[in-house]
């Protein structure tokens, strides 16, 4: 089911429907929604496994009911402590690879971020044991479930990166072919690793017999990540960050995430006044957004890193007086020359609601598809390449030290709506993520088009996603020939893609209303599923 409307209880959105399954069912058995995302999340990590999985990082947003923000969870892994530019130079590399043992260069915080989310549940009364949390995800790893079509196809298109790569045609080329959609996909040593989980505890993958099997095999693959970079490994829960806008009050999470970029994005196209548009499908609405997003892009660009580096908060860098300016600076008529600099990965976007009006907005990614390409053999662990953004020179904003956090597309968003609606939302996509969100959002909060509408709706997206490297802007061919005019009148470099095309993310959305009723939507572009429990 796409789109589910309810007087109350819970629901789950996925982009796999045997995550938001997991996540309903949860629910249904007396979990919240902090236990039902953790139950979604562990399945998502097994039947989407070229998108995301235990060895990448997390970010969650929790919306407790009476508190006039949510819990913002940053669960990210650093570079391992022996890594260095030298660890590069050593093997007379002048970049970091994208693939391979030396890609795999960071921690991986997701199961961290479990933690830290499952210890606010146990503090607002969770109680459902991990063993019940995990169970779908064990069942799908063990049994097998049918893979999808994204998975084929990118099985396919990746193939030749990736085959030579540690563990990974053992695992993902089945008797040494590419599984085809339908076709029963088994990772019974991944099975082995979360029935572990389930009976050790999650600290185990950092401190415990897994995590010293996990750092055996990330030496046996050459991987630079050792047993101390593990038990350095946690999460950090706090504060999001926060900006007004005219229709309520928008969060996302701090640096080194670019949530910072999903918030001036809508805050600069909540200034411009000439972007009023009618029922948002004109070239006023996404002409605003893709500038907004250019500017957005820049100060990100310029600014954003780990926190630790950074030379300018993310309060400046959201105040009005700095985002008038930016706004200022839009023409309504013309295109900013572009491009700039683009950042490609992919991920998993979910959301949960319980009834007692808890609301959870969660990502978590291995960056690129299938990440590093590194699988590892005792554990079936598939290991992000998260640290391949970082860069060898000295004088460059993300450059590679040990310890440092790498930085992130991901960002979960929410926003607590005027009229006090919760919304939670969110998309896979690299640089397309913000974009996304600013999509759903507005079509939604700003121009009052029904959810499912503004998650279906045509999108575009400006530079990469992923895949090819792109720098021009890509529209589903949907859209209006007038309005495709329109904008390459205005100079937009124009490109014309598939109705409904993947490369436009996974988008997804769940509203809790005031009275407790529930709205979920799932993007037709994935195989996802709202489902209320």
């Amino acid at each position: 089911m796409l789109y589910a409307s309810q007087a109350g209880g819970g629901m789950a959105v996925a982009p796999h429907h045997l995550a938001a399954q997991a996540g309903r069912d949860v629910l249904a058995d007396g979990g919240n929604a902090i236990e039902a995302m953790v139950a979604a999340a562990a399945a998502i990590s097994v039947v989407y496994p070229h998108m995301n999985g235990l060895g990448g990082d997390g970010f969650w947003l929790i919306h407790e009911p009476g508190r006039d923000r949510p819990l913002a969870i940053s669960a990210i892994g650093a570079a391992g402590a022996g890594v260095t530019p030298e660890t590069y130079a050593a093997q007379g590399l002048e970049a970091i690879p994208t693939r391979g043992p030396l890609a795999a260069n960071t921690s991986a915080g997701t199961v961290a971020g479990w933690q830290a989310a499952l210890a606010a549940s146990a503090a607002g009364g969770g109680r459902l044991p991990l063993a019940r949390l995990l169970e779908p995800a064990i069942h799908h790893a063990r049994d097998g479930f049918p893979a999808t079509e994204s998975q084929a196809a990118n099985t396919l298109a990746k193939q030749s990166d990736l085959a030579d790569v540690p563990g990974w045609a053992e695992v993902f080329l089945p008797g040494g072919v590419v599984p085809q959609a339908g076709d029963l996909f088994k990772q019974p040593a991944l099975g082995e690793t979360l029935a572990h989980l389930a009976a050790a505890g999650l600290d185990d993958f950092y401190r415990g017999e897994l995590a010293h099997r996990i750092a055996a095999d990330l030496a046996r693959a050459g991987s630079p990540v050792g047993a101390e970079d593990l038990a350095a490994q946690g999460a950090v829960a706090g504060e999001p960050l926060a900006m007004p806008h005219s229709r309520g009050t928008l969060f996302n999470v701090p640096p080194p995430s670019q949530g910072i970029v999903s918030l001036i994005l809508l805050g600069l196209f909540d200034r411009l006044d000439w972007a009023d548009s009618d029922g948002g499908e004109d070239f006023a609405h996404l002409h605003g957004l893709v500038e907004a997003t250019k500017r957005a892009f820049l100060v990100r660009n310029a600014e954003v890193t780990d926190p630790a580096f950074m030379t300018t908060t993310p309060e400046e860098l959201l105040s009005p007086a700095r985002l008038d300016r930016l706004a200022a600076d839009i023409d309504p008529g013309r295109a900013l020359p572009w491009p700039a600099p683009a950042i490609p990965g992919d991920t998993v976007w979910l959301a949960s609601a319980d009834a007692d009006g808890r609301v959870v907005s969660f990502i978590h990614s291995i960056y690129w598809e299938f990440g590093s390409g590194v699988v590892l053999r005792d554990s079936g662990v598939q290991w992000q390449n998260r640290g391949s953004s970082f860069s060898l020179d000295p004088a460059a904003l993300n450059t590679l030290k040990s310890g440092r956090l790498p930085f992130h597309t991901n960002n979960p968003a929410m926003a607590y709506l005027s009229d006090g609606r919760v919304l939670a939302y969110g998309s896979m996509g690299g640089d397309g993520q913000p974009q996304t969100q600013a999509a759903v959002f507005s079509r939604y909060a700003v121009f009052g088009q029904g959810l499912a509408e503004a998650v279906e709706a045509p999108r575009w997206v400006l530079a990469r996603t992923w895949g090819a490297p792109r720098d021009d802007l890509r529209l589903e061919a949907r859209f209006a020939p007038e309005l495709v005019a329109a904008l390459k009148a205005a100079g937009h470099e124009v490109a014309l893609v598939g109705d409904f095309d993947e490369v436009m993310g996974h988008a997804g959305a769940l509203v809790r209303h005031p009275d407790g009723g529930l709205e979920g939507a799932s993007d037709p572009r994935c195989d996802g599923a709202a489902l209320g429990a």
